[in-house]
């Protein structure tokens, strides 16, 4: 598993519905607490929410024992959770990686999985999106080959400007 140290013994696998409750309070804590949603935005609801996006898209998450380490939502084109997927592009949203397991590779870990299904299905691209705010994450898509499509840049209903990055699935690898 690329990323993840060995001796770590970090698993990358489907969530389960045991899992669905510590995905939303690990994903609501590293968007609020970390500043990057606003305490009293709608969207909390979505982030804690794991059954619902379970229903029509694919969660993943990173787990140690059984300790939640990250976990991240890939959404299908004309699927529910695909805010910006288009035909051939795998989008994954909600990247959330616990403080005591960042600097492990668990972020790269996840992407590695969105990038080896996209490849498996035959997508020309993974997509996502993210802002200002999410360094630590921009610098991981930038090491991973995103590629930033300032044409596709949006904004939250509140006006916070999202920033979209692609990465290009080369055929026959």
């Amino acid at each position: 598993m690329t990323g993840v140290r060995e001796g770590d013994a970090v698993e990358i696998r489907d969530a389960r519905a045991g899992d669905f409750a510590a995905i939303g309070e690990l994903t609501v804590e590293v968007y609020v607490g970390e500043g990057h949603v606003n305490p009293r935005s709608p969207y909390i609801a979505q982030l804690a929410d794991t059954a619902t996006r379970a229903a029509s898209a694919e969660i993943l998450v990173a787990v140690r024992g059984d300790e939640l380490l990250g976990s991240l939502t890939m959404a299908r084109p004309g699927t529910p959770f695909a805010d910006i997927a288009r035909p051939g592009e795998l989008e994954f949203r909600m990247l959330a990686v616990s403080k005591r397991a960042r600097g492990l590779g668990v972020g790269t870990a996840l992407m590695d999985r969105v990038i080896d299904t996209a490849r498996a299905e035959g997508f020309d691209a993974v997509v996502l999106t993210t802002m200002p705010t999410m360094q630590d994450a921009r610098r991981m898509y930038d090491r991973l080959g995103f590629a930033h499509v300032p044409e596709r840049d949006w904004r939250t209903d509140a006006g916070l400007p999202l920033t979209v990055m692609r990465l290009e699935i080369a055929a026959g690898e």
